[in-house]
């Protein structure tokens, strides 16, 4: 009797095959490692979208920009423009200026791509500073993160380098106006500055090598490390765990959320179909940076109502808000009023958005690690810290348009900057000590919900006729949010030897007691305190 191997069904032959295959692939990749890596949770809340935002505002700027590198010359050689846009024929022009002329009316299509570049390097920006403000506002920054907060300081560093530099590419009147400007900034640094500006400009303002060194910088240097920096970024996001809203289930040791696949990366690819598409609207409709208007640069003129983007525009105000401030030593001109708000002023803000981390565990003494976001009205110190600098930056950035408002409202230029200089000096602390007293009254307003519940509406008469409203109690989850917070208690500095504390310990404790001393305080029992330190007892090792 012949004996026959048996078939196996389709499905258990489909089953091995991929197992095998699997496994081969395991062990050559890390497959197994990546198959955890597509079901890590993310929470479900539009906020965490805000970085997402910026990184698909980055893929749009290289795919548009990779077009615009191919049609676009940085050359500073000029010659008469002989080209379609008849209001500058025969003008004498540089290659660069010509060549983007030649994108925006010859290149099908390079009108369309050049404005999509545009209004993407102005949403990467502006996303990547409302991101960095909701990890500020929600203490995200903290440990494990504070390294991650420092590479996502650096990236909105690099996009303000990067956007200036492709500003300025074209060649045109009003970005020669920044040049102009850029080039003053730096010569402002004593000793060196002058050295800094005939390296950058090949020579004499304007020079003749300035576009091609802001073209390998925009095109190579600055794309570079920003793509490995933002590589980087995403790696720390995944390894260091999401960050999260606390709720019912959310705990200091786990993330809950939506998976990467499939929920997640469907909801993430309409969201970047969306914002190309928003993209693709604005480049088509609504002009920006029309360069034929304003002409080749020439520097004997400079471009009327010249305005920067409005990422650097606080640059423009601190200049034109500083008095005219100049000391001679020695045979130099140290010019404070470009020097101070224009060099000073930057490398300050960004050193404090560097140590803020750092300054904020030294003043709390909290070294514990932290998954769960804080509600800004919790932190009432760091919320009014802030606001104050948003106000700072507001104030700033409408100075910079001071003329334009001027003439606007017919009003007096003279007077309009001194009402800013006021501004600027009294804005930031008003706005501080408000936005305190605001998170403070937040806080007890909350605490009177706990303790009476919502107005129900509806209202009672007793006998004796007196009036009451009727309260009904919170939801669970919402009296949840409430009550899960960690209360930190300011410092206690004991003397470190028979001379009592130091002045390093009094400071310290001074300020623990600032940062947390009005800290409203909830009505939890004891059984409720144990519950609450338990979600937010930091992760096992």
């Amino acid at each position: 009797m012949p004996f026959r191997k048996r078939r196996d069904c389709p499905e258990r032959a489909a089953r091995r095959a991929a197992e095998r295959g699997f496994r081969r692939l395991d062990e050559r990749l890390p497959a197994a490692e990546a198959g955890k890596l597509l079901r890590k949770a993310f929470p479900d809340h539009w906020s965490f979208l805000l970085g997402e935002l910026a990184l698909y505002s980055l893929i749009v700027l290289v795919l548009t920009g990779i077009f615009l590198t191919l049609f676009f010359d940085p050359v500073m050689a000029e010659s008469a423009y002989h080209g379609s846009y008849g209001p500058l024929y025969g003008t004498r022009m540089t290659q660069a200026y010509a060549s983007t002329l030649r994108l925006s009316f010859d290149v099908r299509g390079g009108l369309l791509i050049r404005q999509i570049h545009h209004w993407a390097a102005l949403t990467f920006v502006s996303s990547i500073g409302v991101h960095m403000l909701r990890i500020f506002f929600t203490g995200a920054f903290r440990r494990p993160r504070e390294g991650n907060w420092m590479i996502g300081v650096t990236l909105f560093l690099l996009a303000l380098l990067e956007g200036f530099c492709g500003y300025s590419l074209p060649d045109d009147l009003l970005s020669g106006t920044g040049l102009r400007t850029a080039d003053t900034i730096m010569g402002s640094i004593p000793l060196v500055g002058s050295y800094l500006s005939f390296f950058a400009f090949g020579g004499e303002f304007p020079g003749r090598a300035i576009i091609p060194r802001l073209y390998t910088v925009h095109i190579l240097l600055v794309p570079g490390i920003l793509i490995a920096m933002v590589t980087a970024h995403l790696i720390l996001v995944v390894y260091l765990k999401h960050t999260q809203w606390r709720g019912p289930r959310r705990t200091n040791r786990n993330a809950v959320g939506q998976p990467m696949v499939p929920q997640w990366l469907t909801k993430s690819t309409g969201l970047f179909l969306i914002l190309f598409g928003c993209m693709a609207v604005l480049g088509a409709v609504a002009q920006i940076n029309p360069i034929w208007n304003y002409g080749p640069f020439r520097a004997d003129q400079v471009s009327t109502d010249a305005q920067p983007d409005w990422y650097v525009g606080f640059l423009e105000g601190a200049l034109r808000l500083m008095p005219p401030w100049e000391t001679r030593l020695w045979g130099h001109t140290v010019m404070w009023n470009v020097f101070l708000p224009a060099v000073v002023l930057p490398g300050v803000f960004f050193l404090v958005l560097y140590l803020y981390p750092f300054f904020e565990r030294w003043v709390t003494g909290d070294r514990g690690e932290h998954h769960l976001c804080d509600r800004p009205r919790e932190r009432h110190t760091r919320t009014a810290f802030g606001v104050a600098g948003i106000v700072f930056y507001a104030v700033l950035l409408l100075a910079g348009g001071n003329d334009l408002i001027a003439f606007g409202f017919e009003l007096s230029v003279s007077a309009l900057t001194w009402v800013f200089r006021v501004a600027v000096v009294v804005g930031p602390p008003l706005a501080f000590v408000l936005t305190k007293r605001i998170c403070l009254a937040l806080q007890h307003r909350e605490r009177e919900r706990l303790v009476e519940g919502d107005e129900s509406g509806l209202v009672s008469q007793s006998a004796y006729g007196d009036l009451t409203e009727g309260h009904q109690a919170l939801a669970r989850k919402e009296r949840f949010t409430l009550l899960a917070r960690s209360d930190p208690a300011p410092l206690e500095i004991t003397p470190a030897g028979p001379k009592g504390l130091t002045r390093y310990g009094r400071l310290r404790g001074a300020l623990s007691h600032w940062f947390y001393g009005d800290q409203v305080e909830m009505p939890v029992t004891e059984e409720q305190r144990e519950d609450i330190a338990a979600l937010n007892a930091p992760p096992r090792d």
